[in-house]
């Protein structure tokens, strides 16, 4: 049965003849095998399960935030999200790097490459990860009594989750490399968040403190057992769908690709959080806690970008080693409009609905809608070029994508140390929103002169002649 059919049952007849050619468009998305309908098919399940984690994380912020209050609240974001990028830098960019090699090694049969490449991968982001949360503990010991004592003991506790957030986002890349995203995504956007806030109620219920300390504790665990599962199931499907006795080693050759990954997602992360810290750092962290709920708010938005961006890497990466530079250009036209409409479409109703929404936290939450409001021109400035980065990234431009980003979150950081004094929260919306602009008109410049490709939600939408003489190109 069509999904045409379905929907001649329960809809009326002038719906579903106005509704025809979007059904026949998922339905051909739906049954095409070929790569940009798989694309397509991972963008669609990609953006569902980031809606659907969207609103959980929205949903357990703000029973989190009532729980505690917006003092030790505002504690435990800011502790987590250092936990968040820290666990994610300690990959050194493998998590992505197996996105760049798998599906070449599955094309070329090279199982042993493929086995190895993810072993190697897990190992390096434990490793790396336990010696940064050893080096952080350290650090809080003897530097302790010049942080200020409401985070010493929540950032003890947030270094111990470190190994198991690294090795979650391996095991991500793993099953986005695999075209598995219902078990790259779901770990660690729906069931953690949703662990974390059963943990949490749990543990109040049974005596403790609502307060910062519990909710990382809740959190440790949460992270730990959700990993733990995901490790189990991703091993599970790598070795039935490539039953090799032999492992293949080569670091070399993954190193020198996965450090500049390492320096591009570290400058990135660091770009789109350092926003949290910075404000955590000159701020009490009540304005930490109604900052962190404007950019979660925010936050479906970005979705559409990750969403995109999540699907377009696997095709991406065969495009470019491949010799169809005109099949190249236009998928990434495609991702343009893939981001920028819905992201456009989204963003405009959370604005609207924003003084609702962030009445739920708490009274002293609605003077985040301004926030919003600022966040929102850097996030369409952004969807208006697409996941350029990706393009970039997978075509081997890596030392570049390393400088947009670097240039970008210098940016971030000179703007937010100047305008956060003088405008505080609206000065940090400001800062993020100029970087996230500077990004994008970087990455616009580059992909242009670079790859010949015009990434732009104007050109997309009315290709000229200048786009088309260089497509023949």
């Amino acid at each position: 049965m069509t999904l045409i059919d379905t929907a001649g049952k329960v809809l009326p007849p002038r719906f579903v003849a106005r509704l025809a050619p979007v059904f026949g468009h998922l339905s051909a998305i739906a049954t095409a095998d070929d790569e940009t309908s798989a694309a397509q098919r991972m963008a669609v399940i990609a953006f569902a399960i980031r809606i659907f984690s969207a609103a959980i994380a929205f949903v357990s912020q703000i029973i989190l935030a009532r729980m505690m209050g917006e003092f030790e609240y505002g504690v435990f974001v800011f502790v987590w999200v250092i936990a968040i990028i820290m666990g994610n830098l300690s990959c050194l960019g493998f998590h992505t790097a197996v996105i760049r090699f798998l599906p070449q090694y599955r094309t070329t049969g090279a199982d042993e490459a493929i086995i190895g490449l993810a072993a190697t991968a897990r190992i390096f982001a434990m490793l790396s990860a336990t010696l940064i949360a050893a080096t952080g503990v350290a650090a809080i010991y003897f530097l302790g009594d010049r942080i200020d004592a409401h985070y010493v003991q929540p950032l003890f506790i947030g270094a111990f989750v470190l190994p198991m957030i690294a090795l979650g986002d391996v095991l991500d890349g793993t099953a986005r490399a695999n075209g598995w995203p219902v078990n790259a995504l779901s770990p660690t956007y729906i069931i953690r968040p949703l662990l974390i806030l059963c943990f949490v109620a749990g543990a109040i219920w049974l005596g403790r403190m609502a307060d910062a300390n519990t909710a990382l504790i809740a959190a440790l665990a949460a992270t730990y057992l959700t990993t733990l599962a995901q490790f189990f199931v991703v091993t599970t499907r790598l070795a039935k769908r490539f039953p090799t006795q032999r492992i293949e080693i080569h670091v070399k050759t993954w190193l020198m690709v996965a450090f500049p990954i390492f320096l591009i997602e570290g400058f990135y992360f660091m770009l789109t959080n350092a926003d949290v810290i910075i404000v955590g750092i000159y701020l009490p962290p009540e304005k930490v806690a109604v900052y962190f709920a404007a950019a979660k708010t925010m936050a479906l938005v970005h979705f559409v970008y990750f969403a995109v961006k999540a699907a377009a890497a696997q095709r991406f990466s065969a495009l470019v080693s491949g010799t169809d530079r005109a099949a190249l250009a236009s998928f990434a036209r495609q991702t343009v409009q893939w981001t920028f409409w819905p992201s456009l479409l989204v963003g405009a109703l959370a604005i609207a609905a924003g003084p609702f929404l962030l009445s739920l936290f708490g009274p002293g939450f609605q003077e985040g809608h301004l926030i919003m409001v600022i966040l929102f021109a850097g996030i369409i400035a952004k969807a208006m070029i697409g996941p350029g980065e990706a393009l970039l990234t997978m075509a081997g431009k890596l030392k570049i994508c390393a400088t947009v980003y670097a240039i970008a979150l210098a940016g971030n950081l000179g703007l937010n140390i100047l305008l956060i004094p003088v405008w505080g929260l609206h000065g940090a919306a400001a800062s993020t929103a100029g970087a996230m602009m500077i990004e994008a008109c970087l990455l616009h410049i580059i992909v242009r002169r670079q790859l010949g490709i015009v990434m732009f939600i104007a050109a997309t939408a009315l290709p000229g002649r200048h786009n088309i003489a260089r497509e023949a190109e």
